[in-house]
């Protein structure tokens, strides 16, 4: 194989690692906003409950009437409090998976079940870092091995069929040769 194919792949294969190593670093910043996520949330409902207990109500109570207000704005904060209720639970089961998961799972957890707002926020001020972790080398490593053989095959297929078709053009231009008359 050229130099040149060899310098391309190993380019590709340490930008393939570079970008896999992120992963982890990804899932670690989008676990510290879910964290912060449900602490929020849980703050707005423990004020939101303790007003509730200072009016008699219990929580599932008090979400009932503000939704069966007859006033629009009292009926979506009803609307709006069940919604933050479910979403903690949501949210708490989500970070349970991820204390409940071995290293190499956290990204496809992430992946999986991942909430569209706190990964697309995670996104907007993601800050990429050198892995530390093992999981953070381990994916450096793959990517690395990624990028460098998806390199590699494609050069090899491309050289192939540009030789096929070479050889395909050299057969058509060269011109058959001239058929001499036999003596007998």
């Amino acid at each position: 194989m050229p130099g040149l194919a060899r310098t391309i792949a190993v380019a590709m294969g340490l930008i393939g690692g570079v970008v896999a190593s992120q992963g982890p670093e990804f899932a670690q910043q989008y676990r510290q906003r879910l964290g912060g996520a449900i602490d929020e949330l849980q703050r707005v409902i423990q004020r939101f409950d303790t007003d509730a207990g200072a009016n008699g109500h219990k929580r599932s109570d008090a979400i009932d009437r503000l939704r069966g207000s007859p006033d629009s704005l009292v009926s979506r904060q009803g609307d709006a409090m069940r919604a933050n209720v479910e979403r903690l639970e949501r949210l708490q089961r989500h970070r349970q998976d991820f204390v409940d998961a071995g290293p190499f799972d956290r990204l496809a957890i992430m992946l999986r079940d991942a909430d569209y707002d706190l990964a697309e926020a995670t996104y907007h001020d993601f800050e990429p870092a050198v892995p530390a972790t093992h999981e953070g080398v381990a994916a450096a490593a793959a990517g690395l091995v990624i990028g460098w053989g998806l390199t590699l095959l494609s050069v090899t297929f491309f050289r192939r069929v540009f030789r096929l078709g070479r050889r395909d053009t050299w057969r058509r231009r060269t011109p058959a040769a001239p058929i001499q008359p036999t003596r007998t």
